[in-house]
């Protein structure tokens, strides 16, 4: 679904700083914390549960400009991949980590996704990235990441792993009755590389209910910046 959606979108954005990191996880185990309509989308028989940080940038709503001080956040989610009842492709969400509470309280209530207040922060010196998350809740501990920016970043090859991890551009999310609804985002093809990534953590994942992997990430990629169209959310089924 890379094709330009129809309508307008309602929002723009930039996201920057792109880690993709990934661990094959158990089906089953999945498809029993989705809503009904959902279901685990598998590579080679797997489900994959993944954790993404990432930089938002000059997020603003379509005609308006970015606001200082609103407009830049950060972001981590935890995500698994999935597809409706028609096959389509997307992406469910149990966890957005956010520094920035407007921008928290908006997706919450816009596009029913679980945003949650977190202390972030982040440091770039070069190609070097150093990422720190503590989610606001009064068992988290502290997820550091340091990784670099990709050096010689290409196009996903279609049909591959690493296409079926990133190349996702609907989402599907639920509101308090259960009610499933999808959104679709636009942007080029991520041009993405192996990520050179010296430290890690699983700890969104245990906040998260999931148990902590003993063992590194299966797939690590670094995505380079892509500009993004948002587009309204819409019923499933409706």
């Amino acid at each position: 679904m890379r094709e330009t959606p129809r309508g307008l979108p309602v929002m723009r954005q930039r996201w920057a700083g792109l880690l993709f990191l990934h661990w094959p996880v158990d089906a089953a185990m999945i498809g029993g914390r989705l809503p009904r309509g959902l279901h685990v989308d598998t590579f080679g028989g797997t489900a994959w549960l993944g954790v993404v940080p990432f930089f938002m940038k000059r997020v603003r709503p379509v005609g308006l400009p970015p606001v200082p001080g609103i407009s830049w956040f950060l972001e981590l989610n935890v995500r698994t991949y999935v597809h409706d009842a028609e096959g389509n492709p997307g992406v469910w969400f149990f966890s957005l980590d956010c520094n920035q509470a407007l921008a928290v309280e908006i997706a919450r209530r816009a596009f029913h996704l679980p945003y949650l207040h977190a202390e972030m922060d982040s440091e770039t010196s070069g190609t070097q990235i150093h990422y720190r998350c503590r989610r606001k809740s009064p068992d988290a501990g502290e997820a550091v990441f340091e990784y670099e920016t990709p050096a010689d970043p290409r196009p996903a090859v279609e049909g591959s792993m690493e296409w079926f991890l990133v190349e996702r551009y609907l989402l599907f999310s639920a509101d308090r009755a259960g009610r499933l609804f999808r959104g679709r985002v636009h942007h080029a093809p991520y041009q993405i590389a192996p990520a050179v990534c010296t430290r890690w953590s699983a700890e969104p994942l245990r906040l998260d209910g999931f148990p902590v992997p003993a063992e590194a990430p299966a797939s690590m990629l670094a995505a380079a910046p892509v500009d993004v169209k948002v587009y309204p959310l819409r019923r499933c089924g409706a």
